[in-house]
């Protein structure tokens, strides 16, 4: 189960322009689009933006190249804007062209197979931030990951416009007076790109993201969101949320099963779950350690809450905390 996490895209934190060859170009590459490793005589043109969770770079292979994901930690899309793009997805083939979008999810073992003077659009989105932003779309906890397709069409609908505003993003990268470098800003395109996608794919919750909008929560079980959602790392007990709402224990557990889907307690350390592998995600193991995390958000057992964050994340904490970047 994910939930929401409070938006916060900083400006631009990497604006990266290249040219680069073998061993270089192998590191740009993993620097930005981890893990990945490749092969061929790769010369490789690079323009890359960060904003926050999502990264955007235009890539360029004079040459043909192989890009090898062993399992995606995040989702990853290929929009090519000139050439062919061959990709191996799960064992299904699926190609590419400027008029077609590759999608590719946490946990995949991917291969990208890129014809030579190839170019593409390469966005990488943190599975917790896309994830975090269908929660905040629809007002409900989502098991993830999502079901993107393997392949969508960019020719017309939804998926079109997207891919002009990935364009957008590009073609800003060149000038230093742009908007995107506004803090405000870089945090609405940022949302933008995020919920765009969401609206634009096939995927299990699409429907109801275009369904009209059910009446929220009672205003009783919104005051217990806002407390957890405020302070998380806080040892709430049921009956300190009940009165938080206002009601009997067995009416919030009641209405939580009904409006959220699980028990206060449960969604808790969801909460908490997730505050703590995006503090592991970004955080320096020389600063921090798994045990300093997981007391900060209010795990005070530290086997359970291993146990409990591989059960969500795929990976234990320690190999989160590894594999930062």
């Amino acid at each position: 189960m994910v939930d929401a996490l409070p938006r916060a895209t900083p400006a631009p934190d990497t604006v990266y322009f290249d040219s680069v060859d073998g061993d270089r170009a192998r590191q740009v590459l993993n620097r930005f689009y981890p893990p990945v490793s490749a092969s061929g005589d790769l010369k490789l043109g690079v323009e890359v933006i960060q904003l926050g969770p999502l990264t955007v770079g235009h890539l360029t292979f004079a040459a043909s190249a192989t890009l090898d994901f062993p399992a995606l930690s995040a989702y990853h899309l290929t929009l090519p804007t000139t050439g062919l793009v061959r990709a191996c997805r799960g064992g299904q083939e699926v190609v590419a062209t400027p008029a077609t979008a590759l999608a590719f999810r946490p946990g995949d073992r991917v291969r990208l197979r890129q014809e030579p003077n190839t170019a593409e659009l390469a966005v990488r989105i943190e599975s917790w931030a896309l994830e975090a932003e269908l929660v905040a779309l629809l007002g409900h906890p989502i098991d993830g990951p999502i079901d993107l397709p393997a392949a969508f069409d960019l020719t017309e609908g939804p998926a079109h416009s997207w891919s002009r505003l990935i364009r957008l993003l590009r073609d800003e990268l060149e000038h230093e007076s742009s908007l995107i470098f506004e803090p405000l800003i870089a945090e609405q395109l940022c949302s933008s790109v995020l919920s765009g996608l969401l609206l634009s794919v096939p995927h299990r919750y699409a429907a109801e993201l275009v369904a009209p909008p059910t009446p929220g929560p009672p205003r009783p079980i919104r005051r217990v969101l806002d407390a957890i959602s405020g302070e998380p790392e806080h040892a709430f007990t049921v009956g300190e949320l009940a009165a938080i709402a206002g009601t009997s224990i067995r009416s919030l557990q009641s209405g939580f099963r009904r409006h959220i889907g699980s028990a206060p307690m449960a969604y808790l350390q969801q909460v908490r779950l997730t505050r703590a592998h995006e503090t592991l995600r970004t955080g320096d193991p020389a600063m921090i350690t798994v045990a300093d995390v997981a007391h900060r958000w209010g795990f005070a057992h530290l086997g359970r809450f291993a146990s409990a964050y591989r059960k969500r994340f795929g990976e234990s904490p320690s190999e989160t905390l590894r594999t930062t970047t």
